[in-house]
């Protein structure tokens, strides 16, 4: 009856294994062990034929505990799986170094771990019954009354028919280095590597057919067995096939003795682990390496940032490390599939080799970010002389899958010895730099500075005030009039976010919102602002101010991320407004780099009532070629243009009337942003622009004072525009 043991300190783990592992023949049996430790103390007393272990458990990993398993002489070669969850190659690496057979990465494919077991239990049976009949034979030997020659010579017959069967160069030898019989396996490799024929059994010498070092090796360690009486195991041997692929052996030297004891000869078996050398190499590999690109990785470059800090500590040397982030590559990896965003990052990764220099270093970080290790560095200009060469490389247009794309970087440096002592600071730095790239409008590069560290580390400071902010309810939303200048009414409202910090007042968006959206709190507060303004929306509604539209803005992240037809529809659901009283306020941005993505959650708003606009716009360098595919109700002039009405020689104005008349043919609303003065209004009034937005007629203000506004009356000021 079979018998498979299975150690693993999870319950669930040795059910689920023992039920899989009993139906591969209805003659199994299974033995679980929740601790190595009692499982070794079983194994020593017992014959099994298959072990299966897991990797991290409490008093001993699998990698030590099949170490001591192959101590055992009864279970030196009784197959061993070990299972892992862990993804990093080198717990994997560790088991087959310590004599794994197989492993497997949990969650396990349960047909996959049925079809291994039943392939390992009949390897195990099978080689059983070989060990089965050497063990009978070796009796036999030891019983018999027949001469020592008469032994060998009776015997060679039953090897070989043993050893034959076997995928292993098996020979013996006795003490006058004759070789006494061979195996199949190995005879057919041996002939492949000569011309010369085999002679006859007591006469040839396979061994030498591998060549005059094989040969003179062998001979010495058979020397050492004859010697010492002691087997000699875990050798390895590189040797050339026929074919020229070379190939790799772990070779075990065994005493044979004859029924005193006298070791009259010695059995060498040769095992090749070829494959599995090859999957061990592999997985050191992928260990350093970037499974995608082939570029070193990221564990690479702290490894060897490690070596160049030593060599820089000894001398006065300098070197740059360029950290490097692809710029709006999602968009295409979203746009155009991972398939096409993965060819691309191996275009980028081609290119970046070519374009550095044999000493640098490229690493693939994760994601579209990539590292050069610059580490014959002569000073910050050849620095600077690398990057513009990386950016000048990535300027070129890509072919990936029959479609042309562009494609920029944005590049912080960092140099050492002066941004950084440790390779976590260099890389911290780098990246701080990096980032400052972004935010000034991407494809460049900037080198590190100490005011760099400082803003990150006031960026950090900030976002953890903000996640406070929200738990403690410190933000409030002010509202903005949006006025009808022919009417004087006020048709609506912008909700703006407030912080009321503690300790500095209250805040405008532009000193907290970057940070919100680097950070990504600009999801929860903007689904906080949101609520907020609905149910103000609400309140004023039930107060008799019907018709009050609120206008609240949405950020390219929520578009991204999240599903914002659902959470709109919640919050209406949830708060009562009337879908009619939403406006939803999307930059000009959202509408270049995002509009294949928003369209349909704005096309489904839509349909409910939801209204939606576009902010800053005539800022943008695409967007009317979007117009047509995304609902827009309507645009709202970037203040940008009306502050320069009174400018003689503006083109301000001919902007304005380029986006008044695209607003009529288009049937679309257009409001004017940021008007301050009482000539501004006159001006747009004149244009034909009725609704406008600024100081002119309020700052933002508090539910409470633009309540207060309402009630005084929202007439008198218009009289000013026809003095």
């Amino acid at each position: 009856m079979p018998t498979i043991v299975i150690v693993d300190d999870r319950v669930t783990n040795r059910t689920i294994f023992s039920k899989i592992s009993s139906s591969v023949q209805n003659d199994v049996s299974v033995v679980t062990f929740e601790s190595p430790t009692e499982a070794l103390s079983w194994l020593t007393q017992h014959d099994i034929d298959l072990i299966i272990a897991d990797y991290k458990m409490p008093d001993m990993d699998g990698a030590e505990f099949t170490r001591r398993i192959r101590t055992i002489a009864h279970l030196v070669d009784i197959p061993v799986v070990v299972i892992t969850a862990h993804d990093d190659r080198q717990f994997r690496l560790a088991a087959l170094e310590a004599g794994a057979t197989d492993f497997l990465h949990s969650p396990i494919d349960h047909s996959e771990f049925k079809t291994r077991v039943r392939n390992l239990l009949k390897l195990s049976l099978h080689q059983k019954v070989q060990r089965g009949r050497a063990d009978a034979l070796a009796q036999e030997l030891k019983e018999s009354e027949l001469s020592r020659d008469r032994v060998l010579r009776d015997s060679r017959e039953r090897l070989a028919q043993v050893i034959d069967t076997i995928p292993a160069m098996i020979s013996a030898a006795d003490r006058d280095g004759r070789c006494i019989f061979v195996s199949a396996y190995q005879s057919n490799l041996a002939q492949s590597l000569s011309e010369a024929p085999l002679h006859g059994d007591g006469d040839r010498d396979v061994s030498a057919m591998f060549g005059e070092v094989h040969q003179a090796y062998h001979r010495s360690l058979d020397s050492v067995v004859f010697d010492t009486g002691q087997s000699l195991p875990g050798l390895e041997e590189d040797i050339v096939d026929g074919d020229g692929e070379r190939r790799t052996f772990v070779t075990t030297k065994s005493p044979l003795r004859d029924g005193t004891g006298d070791v009259i000869g010695v059995l060498t078996t040769s095992l090749d682990i070829t494959d599995r050398k090859r999957a061990e190499s592999r997985l050191a590999f992928l260990a350093h390496h970037d499974h995608l690109t082939a570029l070193p990785n990221r564990t690479f470059l702290h490894e060897r940032l490690q070596q160049e800090l030593a060599r820089g500590r000894r001398g006065d040397r300098v070197f740059a490390l360029h950290f490097v982030d692809l710029d709006r590559f999602k968009s295409i990896n979203d746009g155009l599939g991972h398939y096409v965003g993965d060819q691309l990052l191996k275009a980028v990764a081609d290119r970046l080799k070519q374009v550095v220099r044999g000493t640098d270093i490229v690493v693939r970080l994760g994601g579209d970010e990539f590292a050069v290790l610059q580490i014959e560095a002569s000073g910050i200009d050849d620095a600077a002389l690398v990057a513009q060469r990386i950016n000048d490389v990535l300027d070129e247009p890509f072919q990936v899958d029959g479609k042309e794309m562009t494609m920029n970087a944005s590049i912080g440096i960092a140099m050492y010895p002066k941004d950084g002592k440790t390779a976590e600071e260099l890389l911290q730095n780098a990246d701080i730099a990096m980032y400052r790239v972004k935010v000034s409008g991407r494809r460049g590069y900037q080198f590190f500075t100490e005011d760099m560290l400082f803003r990150a580390q006031k960026s950090i400071s900030i976002q953890s005030e903000l996640r406070r902010a929200l738990a403690n309810n410190e933000f409030v939303v002010h509202y903005q009039p949006q006025v009808n200048l022919a009417t004087g009414k006020v048709i609506g409202v912008e909700a703006l976010l407030r912080w009321l910090r503690p300790g500095a007042g209250l805040l405008g968006p532009r000193s907290f919102l970057p940070i919100a959206e680097e950070s990504g709190l600009i999801l929860p507060i903007n689904e906080w602002v949101l609520r907020e303004a609905c149910s103000q929306g609400v309140r004023w509604m039930n107060a008799g101010m019907q018709g009050m539209r609120v206008g609240v803005n949405i950020s390219p992240m929520q578009i991204q991320r999240e599903n914002i037809a659902n959470l709109v529809l919640d919050t209406l659901d949830a708060t009562g407004l009337p879908p009619g009283l939403l406006e939803l306020e999307l930059t000009e941005s959202i509408l270049l780099e995002h509009a294949e993505a928003a369209s349909p959650d704005l096309q489904a708003l839509r349909r409910r009532g939801v209204r939606v606009s576009i902010d800053d716009f005539g800022t943008g360098h695409s967007s009317l070629t979007h117009l047509k595919n995304v609902p827009v109700d309507r645009l709202k002039i970037d203040q940008s243009f009306v502050g320069d009405l009174q400018t003689a020689g503006s083109n301000d104005i001919a902007i304005i009337r380029a986006i008044l008349s695209l607003g009529r043919e288009m049937n679309i609303e257009v409001l004017a942003e940021g008007v301050e003065t009482v000539e501004q209004a006159r001006r747009l009034q004149a244009e034909g622009c009725d609704l406008i937005q600024g100081y002119y007629f309020s700052r933002p203000r508090s539910a409470q004072d633009f309540e207060t506004l309402m009630q005084q009356g929202a007439h008198e000021w218009l009289a000013s525009l026809h003095v």
